[in-house]
């Protein structure tokens, strides 16, 4: 019985590389690494907390209590929505630019408008919380902005990189190069 699933694109050896897949598009927008473990397990642990809650609404709507199944829905909802929501954050990259994508809010910045991507050893908030340890981060620098005109993109310490360092290494290294890429054509 042949199971197609195991020869995809690559081989075995290359699925231990933990490299993003590539993309032919370049217009489209895209991470260029692979969501962290911290981030994926809160999400699935997310999911599973809507999956009972949605559980409860069905039992709560057997009991003819309508009003109660629909609040456990929609909190359900509102919990996929936000575990989903969570595993898009991160940075993207495209030709048309640099997007950082927060939980609450995404910025995008035109290659026009970059003058420099790079790494710094520096304090970096852990898994985003109020505590602060050194570590690295890459940094991207706005042309002519007013004030600090720097953003943060990524750090080591964050969901995605904790305890990865070499991923954070390659994909601090892929957004440099189109950095460098779509700077020198625009």
């Amino acid at each position: 019985m042949p199971l197609p699933f195991l020869t995809a694109d690559r081989a075995f050896d290359d699925a231990a590389l933990d490299d993003a897949l590539p993309f032919d598009d370049r217009d489209q927008w895209r991470r260029p690494y692979r969501p962290g473990p911290w981030r994926v397990g809160v999400a699935a642990l997310l999911l599973l907390l809507a999956s009972y809650i949605l559980f409860a609404a069905v039992i709560i709507a057997f009991a003819d209590r309508l009003a109660g199944a629909a609040i456990c829905a929609g909190l359900a909802l509102l919990i996929v929505a936000g575990a989903l929501r969570l595993l898009r954050v991160g940075t993207w990259v495209s030709a048309r630019g640099v997007r950082r994508v927060g939980f609450l809010r995404t910025r995008t910045v035109p290659w026009e408008q970059v003058e420099a991507v790079r790494t710094a050893q520096q304090p970096v908030r852990w898994l985003g919380l109020p505590r602060t340890v050194q570590g690295q981060a890459l940094i991207l620098v706005r042309r002519g902005a007013a004030g600090d005109g720097q953003q943060l993109l990524l750090t080591d310490r964050n969901a995605d990189f904790l305890a990865r360092h070499e991923a954070f290494n390659r994909a601090a290294d892929s957004i440099e190069v189109w950095a460098d890429e779509y700077r020198a054509t625009a």
